[in-house]
């Protein structure tokens, strides 16, 4: 492929370092193309990417330069031991670490059988992880078909949700820390767990408060707005905590 045409697949937004960096991960993981932009947001953009063998990737890149993510990123770095000698003055420094967090909080997941994509590479500022979705489109999430959603489904879902929650929590050690129906996917009966880049450890200092407002997500969406009859916030709270959850020794690849 020519710079050019990578360019223009990839819309403005990377810079040289970044645009060298895509080059050596379609190396590494004998990638064929891009193939469209899955999502977009201020932070990071998503591409669908198509490998050699016609396999389907989700390239999740980060953009360097948006300097107020950048200050809102850190409350997640510190207390985290993984990552207390990060130079967070230095702001690329700081994304390949942020995007090191992703895949590392991706791969611990993934090993104690929570439901995410399954990561496969991160080099500097992207993250290469399985794609999920179907001819060519990505799975929605709950916000986007909330509407859709029939309460039979709903309440199975919600069941599901504090599920995947309590695996991360007890499974994991992790907590998400921004646990919402724009972070689960949903596909085939399905929910997956995306966008864990400011999941933190048990032992963070903030790790309790942001279980605490995850779940209490879990209760507003479900509850208040899906109608979905469930115990209150610190009930739910109690029941992730039980850890009655059988955890993997380890999630074969």
């Amino acid at each position: 492929m020519k710079d050019k045409d990578l360019f223009e697949t990839v819309e403005e937004v990377w810079d040289r370092q970044t645009l060298l960096a895509a080059y050596e991960v379609m190396r590494r993981l004998r990638l064929d193309r891009f193939a469209g932009v899955l999502s977009a947001g201020k932070e990071a953009r998503v591409y669908r990417a198509i490998g050699r063998d016609g396999r389907e990737y989700a390239v999740k890149i980060y953009l360097t330069v948006t300097a107020e993510f950048r200050k809102s990123i850190q409350k997640y770095l510190l207390g985290d031991p993984r990552f207390e000698n990060v130079d967070t003055s230095n702001t690329k420094k700081l994304f390949f670490a942020w995007a090191r967090k992703e895949f590392r909080n991706l791969k611990r997941m993934y090993e104690a059988g929570v439901r995410v994509p399954q990561p496969y590479l991160v080099y500097q500022n992207i993250i290469v992880m399985e794609f999920i979705g179907r001819d060519g489109l990505r799975a929605p999430t709950l916000h986007e078909i909330r509407h859709e959603i029939e309460p039979d489904e709903a309440e199975q879902l919600a069941w599901e949700a504090l599920e995947q929650y309590t695996r991360i929590y007890c499974c994991a050690r992790l907590v998400h820390a921004d646990y919402s129906e724009y972070n689960l996917m949903y596909i085939d009966g399905k929910l997956y767990v995306i966008d864990v880049a400011q999941a933190v450890a048990l032992k963070h200092p903030n790790a309790e408060d942001f279980l605490r407002h995850d779940v209490e997500n879990i209760y507003r969406f479900f509850a208040k707005q899906l109608g979905v009859e469930l115990p209150e916030p610190e009930e739910l709270l109690e029941r992730v905590k039980a850890c009655r959850i059988q955890c993997p020794e380890k999630r074969s690849e």
